[in-house]
This record gives structure tokens, sequence and C-alpha cells, in this order.
């Protein structure tokens, strides 16, 4: 094996692909422009990771198309994502387990997105302790980011940390892949990077870093920011230094062929008992959580209130969960069982209670108090049965019969 190796004229081997294979096949995912999915690949499985190898390693590897799905967001409309066959995937993988051991000690303390050790709730938290000692948010949003970066400079980027040929080459052959339009028909790509690559999210974060990570510590080190991916909240001590700091960022990304969206980007003020003023904007979203003005009850003097800027689920996100429970718990369906719906909604259950009640977290469970009427509707059907006060009777009667059987159950949001 070594010897067929070293004839080989890069240095990419076989242990590379393998082990980002392994990466690949851990996190599943639809199969690309080739209807392949992981079974099949698995099907001829050292054939298929030999071809990967064989290509990649002799400089004739070139990327398919990548496949589009349009998913929906959760504050309404849809966005593209681009999904690579199986094999691309893994393909991508080599050259991301070569770059970011080079690229992740050069990013910025501020920058959560798609980083090793690094998750969503750390962006919060650090943007939660921000709002208390900042009034002000430059809430950043960047036009169709992924759809419009650069290739030349991603490329001059790159070329500053890597001289490997191999790394460079096909670099520039993703970024250049062609996209599936919805018609079917493939369109050729001379700007952007597409959501949903291996390699894209490190493409996405070297962009930033020099666009706007290492330019805010030079031009207005004063200012912390959150940076998660594309999604950027800045923080400043009053609207006219947030006024300043957002004209000078409007010129930094034009001059990364890069737009700030006119209505989504604004400036926030961030009230709480304190900060008696006003802003046109008192609230923001920041990864599915809303921060904003809320009135708590005072642990120490009982009876009294206060209001605090806090973070807390949103309500796009309440609104996306409210629709998938629908989805799923369908109170028509009185051919199935109570059991089989909660075999499919627990584990969603599980991954929305674990992320959205990091904060304010009775908020999020008016979201699962929803559910409980949608399983008391499912039991009227099932059992025809037509008095309220008898369907409550039958909903308790589960309930005690099988406390665990729903997750959010054994959380105690009973009623």
């Amino acid at each position: 094996m070594m010897t067929e190796e070293l004839t080989r004229s890069l240095p990419v081997s076989k242990r590379m692909v393998y082990d980002s294979y392994l990466k690949v096949i851990a996190k599943d995912g639809s199969a690309g422009i080739d209807r392949q999915s992981i079974e099949m690949f698995n099907e001829n499985l050292s054939g298929n990771l030999y071809k990967i190898w064989n290509r990649m390693a002799s400089g004739s590897y070139f990327p398919p198309p990548v496949r589009t799905v349009f998913i929906p967001k959760k504050q309404g409309g849809k966005r593209p994502l681009g999904i690579p066959t199986v094999s691309d995937r893994i393909a991508q993988g080599v050259v991301k387990d070569y770059l970011e051991p080079y690229l992740e000690p050069l990013f910025h303390n501020s920058s959560f997105g798609d980083r090793p050790g690094r998750s969503a709730h750390h962006a919060l938290a650090q943007c939660q302790e921000n709002t208390r000692k900042y009034s002000w948010v430059i809430d950043v949003d960047i036009k169709g980011f992924f759809d419009n970066i650069s290739h030349a400079i991603l490329m001059e980027m790159l070329q500053k940390h890597t001289q490997e040929k191999w790394v460079l080459l096909y670099a520039e052959r993703w970024l250049k892949a062609g996209v599936e339009q919805e018609d079917g028909s493939i369109a050729g790509r001379t700007k952007g990077t597409p959501q949903g690559g291996v390699v894209s999210p490190l493409f996405a974060n070297l962009y930033l870093h020099y666009a706007f990570d290492k330019w805010m510590d030079e031009s207005s080190p004063q200012c912390p920011f959150e940076r998660y991916a594309d999604d950027i909240v800045i923080h400043c001590a009053s609207k006219e230094e947030a006024e300043r700091v957002l004209l000078l960022l409007q010129n930094r990304m034009a001059a990364y062929d890069l737009t700030l969206h006119p209505e989504k980007t604004k400036i926030v003020y961030c009230k709480n008992y304190e900060r008696k003023g006003k802003g046109d904007n008192e609230s923001f979203a920041f990864l599915s959580y809303s921060f904003q003005p809320r009135t708590i009850k005072s642990q120490r003097d009982i009876g009294t209130r206060f209001v605090v800027f806090m973070a807390g689920i949103s309500n796009q996100a309440k609104a996306h969960i409210r629709k998938a429970l629908r989805e799923i718990l369908v109170t028509r369906w009185s051919n199935m069982t109570l059991e089989w719906f909660a075999e499919q909604l627990n584990p969603k259950i599980r991954g929305w209670m674990n992320y959205y009640t990091k904060y304010s977290r009775y908020e999020a469970y008016r979201v699962f108090y929803y559910l409980n009427t949608l399983i008391r509707s499912w039991i009227k059907n099932k059992y025809r049965i037509s008095s309220k006060a008898k369907m409550y009777d039958k909903y308790r009667a589960i309930q005690q019969a099988a406390p665990d059987l729903f997750y959010h159950w054994r959380k105690g949001i009973l009623t």
C-alpha cells in the first residue's frame, strides 16, 4: 500500500479518506444529485473509498454538481441548501480535516459557529452578558452571505495559510462546482459557496475572520461582538457609537462584495429597569432566541417585579415547533397509538427543550403545554368522548399509567 501511495502525485492518503468517511456517516445526511444514499454507498464501500482516494491523490477529482433543496426559515420564506453527494462530502472532509488545525488557532474568541468545542449556547451566554454591560446593539444581517462570497478574495485568504497545491486546487473546484436549479438544470457558479457543504463553514469563517472579526478588533476594539457563522451582534455604549460603527461596517462589507440587509440590519436599545430611554427597536433575534425587555419577579423583595433585558425562545421558533408538532401528532389519526406518537416526538422534544430552555425556560415550556392540547384532542377523537370532563379524566389516567411516555411529561409539563 505504501509503495502504491508514494507513486501518487498528491499527499492524500487512504487514512485521510477513511477518517473523513467516518465523520460523514456519523452525521448521516441526504443523498446528493446522484441520489446515492449512505446505505447505497456502503454496499461497495471499499471500491467507493478507493475511487475517491485514487482521484484525489492523482489530482483528477472533480466535484459533481450540488443538489439544491429549499428549506423553510423560522422567520418565513425559504433558503436554498446545497447537498453534495456522499462521495463529495467525504472528499470535502479530507480538505477540511487538513486545513482546520491551521485555521482554528487563527479565529477570534467571539466567533462561535462551526468550531470545535464551541456552541450556540456559548454565543448566547456571551451575548446575554454583553447586553447587561452595553445599552445598544447592532443586529447585523448580511444579505445572502453564502451566495455572495467572492471566490478571488477567498482564494487569496487561503493562500495566506497554505501553500499545498492540492488543497488550493480542490478548494477552487468546489467553489466553481455547478448548482442544481429549481427546474433541474445545472448552473455554473461565479461566486458563493453552498450552505450544506462540508468545507463551506470553514471557508465562511475564514472569509468573515478577515472581513469582520479582525477588522472589528482594529477599528472598534471597544465594541465586543458575537458571531455565529454570518449571524452577528455588535455591542455599543451609545446610539451615536452604534451609528458610527454601522456606517463603517457597511463600507467594510462592500469591500468584500457583501451587503447588509437594509431592513433586517438594525440598531437596538437594550431597555431594562436601569435604562429609562427609548429606541426605535427594543428587541433583536439571535440564534432563534429573542433578546427583549422582560418583566421578572424579584428574588429578594416578594411581590416586586422589574424589567430586565433577557433572552428567551423567539416567536418564530415557537411557531416552527408548533407546526412540527401538528405535522406529527395529527389529532385525526385515531388509528395510531400514543406510544407511536411519543416515539416520533421524544427525540425532537428533548432537542428543543435542551436548546430553548437555557434562558427564560418557562417561555419555552408554553410550547409544550400546546402539545398537551393536541394530545387531549387526539384522545377525544380516539375514544369518541364528547364530554370535556371525561376527556380530561382519560388524559390524567393515561399520564398516571405512563408518566414517562412523553419527554416533556418527565419534566413536569403535565396540564
